[in-house]
């Protein structure tokens, strides 16, 4: 979008973790202000001052970009509020800390087992889950993987996720945009 320009591609302006992105990590998305399609949320912060986050806005939070959206993209949106409020009451710099520590326990998963079929599953696992979680998947994937094939490994991967997952109520599953009846009909 132009006029629209972004430093920090670990978080957002409307709270989104692009590091953690599956766009991002096949860079076929330069993340929040580089060039990508037109935003709302961009339109919205330029009319706003521009600030470099939602939370930094005088009206934050507004009534039409600042609540939990019920659908995904790429990208989990289930705790993009979340995401900003934890920035804001860490500081920025904290919450990029961690960010970049998901990225490199995202970059693991990715690099030993990751069988082909498991990237969202990983992506969404990283985005949801919090550090101490995912710290300890990682501890059982070094002691209890070794010496599987690929497969055996991404499917011990994924069983530790999920597990990990459901003892906080979490799916790893992207939520996806309901169609209504006229959206399936061909016309």
């Amino acid at each position: 979008m132009k006029g629209f320009i972004r430093d920090n591609q670990l978080l957002s302006l409307c709270g989104l973790n692009c590091a953690l992105c599956p766009m991002a990590l096949g860079d076929y998305c330069g993340g929040c202000g580089n060039g990508n399609q037109s935003c709302a949320i961009a339109r919205c912060a330029l009319d706003h001052g521009n600030p470099a986050y939602c939370f930094r806005c005088p009206d934050y939070p507004c009534s039409e970009h600042c609540q939990e959206e019920t659908a995904d993209s790429f990208i989990t949106h289930l705790r993009r509020m979340a995401g900003l409020e934890r920035a804001r009451a860490l500081g920025i710099e904290a919450y990029n800390r961690e960010q970049r520590e998901k990225r490199e326990i995202l970059d693991f998963l990715l690099a030993g087992f990751n069988d082909g079929r498991r990237k969202t599953l990983f992506c969404q696992a990283v985005n949801l889950l919090q550090l101490p979680e995912l710290r300890q998947a990682v501890a059982c994937l070094r002691s209890d993987a070794q010496g599987l094939d690929t497969r055996e490994a991404a499917a011990a991967a994924a069983r530790i996720l999920e597990e990990a997952a459901g003892k906080q109520g979490i799916s790893l599953k992207l939520r996806r945009k309901k169609q209504t009846k006229e959206q399936k009909e061909p016309i």
